[in-house]
């Protein structure tokens, strides 16, 4: 089983994704470490991805998609993964399907944590981290919005996704979004 998971900062997905992982025994997938990982073991595509971001640039598509591609051929993929951070554009939405397409393991699910704007920020807010500025939260949130709206278009129209009521105690979350897989696996 193939699983997206989005959320915007301060959704709770980072927990949220942890917690299905170690559930479901899945391999997860986090952009970020799948980037330092390739920038580590000097692999072509990990040198590229450090030249962009030592430049202060995002990493472009190309480079992130190859990485996620090398990444999928590895043996701990077969039996079911879990993406964070990956997609987040529609391009990458529809490479990351082609990608699967050609290993024959299908995207099945795609949860979003749903959380008020005042709740992102009352919890960013207690972390307390220097990057939690209130207008950083508010551009953080601006440009997540602006990215995901496409996808969470184009993952309802194919019908696999699932909106997750990010409010309440972490169980309380946890267990919707394991309701929500129990309904794909049977």
């Amino acid at each position: 089983m193939r699983i997206v998971f989005l959320g915007p900062p301060g959704s709770g997905k980072g927990t949220q994704a942890q917690r299905l992982k170690d559930q479901l025994g899945f391999v997860h997938l986090s952009t970020g470490d799948m980037l330092r990982d390739a920038r580590q073991a000097q692999t072509p595509l990990g040198i590229r991805a450090a030249e962009f971001s030592e430049a202060g640039k995002l990493v472009p598509d190309d480079v992130v998609v190859g990485i996620v591609a090398d990444r999928l051929d590895q043996a701990d993929c077969e039996n079911g993964c879990l993406f964070d951070g990956f997609p987040r554009t529609l391009s990458q939405a529809e490479a990351l399907d082609e990608l699967l397409a050609e290993r024959n393991m299908p995207l099945e699910l795609v949860l979003t944590l749903r959380v008020p704007d005042k709740l992102i920020f009352e919890r960013l807010a207690e972390r307390g981290r220097s990057d939690d500025k209130p207008e950083t939260i508010r551009e953080r949130l601006r440009q997540y919005s602006a990215l995901t709206s496409p996808l969470l278009d184009y993952y309802r129209k194919r019908g696999i996704l699932r909106l997750i009521d990010g409010v309440g105690t972490k169980d309380e979350v946890f267990s919707r979004v394991q309701q929500a897989v129990a309904m794909v696996r049977h």
